[in-house]
């Protein structure tokens, strides 16, 4: 084994100028792909992370079929929930929810708005609410004001300890009216939240609704993404089919969609890198044969085996391959290091529609392993592929015509 790879690294550097042309060809072509598969992945790990701590949280529990028809009467009881809970590991937090629809108005305005029951505390851990208020000041447990988007208090004119009317349907069709006092403004990423959305302490929107206990969901955090299937698969187990618990992924289903839509792009334009290496790799090859056929003819004809011979190419093809692709991932791994702690920022425009987005305006890198060796064995596969060339060729080499040639 060592004897063929001596032979067949040393058949590489006998003609130095094509190896070294073929193998800048596969180093900028690794490094190129590296780069721009970092980027991808480092711009949907901010994406799902901002989703994730913005409002969905890594897993969610609803009643069945809350997800489908998302009523009220279609809430679960907390604290039959509670100690399956408080029994499965992995979880970091957990932040009750109890969301309805109701008419909000001040004086002779008035607009649908989504009402929020939070426990104030833990939702900020998981939201970080409190980051995005611009007036007066976020909730407190006990507390019995509002939260509104600042588009919605624009619209209702409202300010800082103005009265706020709410009147909906609670629980089970029991009417549900209630003045709560503006406490804090807030300013959400999202433009349809910031328009709609009504912030209150979880026990004062149980009251009002008139469901005492009740929650629409129960909203989960762990440490990671790696970790979220496995509790998952926990809390299905122990819950029953009364509940269904879903994960990121399936609430933000368009999010997903995009980023698959996004990603098959950039497979697009990777492939073709690929194949721009491939025939490059491919055309080293193909000059290599007819430059040695002479050379090959006279090996087979003093005796040596043609499997040998051929084992000796295909080892060239693949350390060809391995030159390029080695130097290009130890080139890549400090640029892609690099802009993780120092990512490309957008300007004008984009920035102000990333930030209306809940996003912040830079280009992410991630240092994610498959970013780099995706495009390691990509590239081999194609040098062993293209490695059966020279084996061809070999075994339809006819000795009288390779010394004649």
């Amino acid at each position: 084994m060592n004897d063929y790879l001596k032979f067949a690294w040393r058949n590489l550097w006998r003609n130095k100028r094509r190896t070294l042309i073929t193998t800048a060809s596969i180093f900028f072509g690794v490094i190129l792909s590296t780069v721009m598969s970092s980027m991808q992945e480092g711009s949907y790990a901010m994406y799902i992370k901002t989703i994730v701590n913005f409002y969905s949280g890594y897993l969610q529990i609803h009643s069945k079929g809350y997800w489908n028809d998302k009523v009220i009467n279609n809430s679960l009881e907390y604290p039959s929930v509670k100690s399956e809970l408080s029994e499965v590991k992995g979880i970091t937090a957990i932040a009750p929810r109890l969301e309805n629809y109701a008419l909000a108005s001040s004086e002779e305005i008035t607009k649908g708005v989504m009402v929020i029951g939070i426990a104030p505390r833990v939702e900020d851990g998981i939201t970080n609410l409190s980051k995005r208020i611009i007036k007066g000041t976020f909730l407190i447990n006990g507390d019995n004001g509002v939260v509104l988007g600042s588009t919605l208090a624009k619209y209702l004119k409202l300010d800082i300890n103005d009265t706020l009317v709410l009147l909906s349907q609670g629980y089970h069709g029991i009417g549900a009216a209630g003045k709560y006092p503006v406490t804090g403004i807030i300013k959400q990423p999202s433009p349809d939240l910031d328009r709609t959305v009504v912030y209150m302490n979880l026990t004062n929107c149980q009251d009002l609704f008139s469901a005492p206990d009740r929650l629409t969901s129960i909203v989960i955090m762990v440490r990671n993404n790696a970790e979220m299937p496995e509790v998952k698969n926990e809390l299905i187990s122990k819950l029953g089919s009364n509940l269904e618990v879903m994960d990121w992924k399936e609430i933000n289903s368009i999010l997903m969609k995009q980023i698959d839509s996004d990603r098959a792009s950039g497979m697009i334009i990777k492939g073709v890198l690929y194949m721009i290496i491939a025939f490059g790799i491919f055309g080293t090859v193909l000059m290599m044969m007819m430059e040695r056929r002479k050379e090959f003819g006279v090996i087979v004809a003093i005796g040596m085996q043609k499997y040998k011979l051929s084992y000796v190419l295909i080892l060239e093809t693949v350390l060809l391959g391995l030159v390029g692709v080695i130097s290009g991932i130890a080139v890549s791994i400090p640029i892609t290091w690099y802009f993780i702690f120092h990512p490309i920022p957008f300007t004008g425009q984009a920035a102000e529609t990333m930030l209306q987005m809940g996003f912040e305006p830079v280009m992410s890198f991630s240092m994610t392993p498959s970013v780099f060796y995706n495009q390691a064995v990509t590239i081999l596969i194609f040098t062993m592929i293209i490695g059966l060339y020279p084996v061809y060729n070999i075994y339809r080499l006819k000795i009288n015509n390779a010394l004649h040639s």
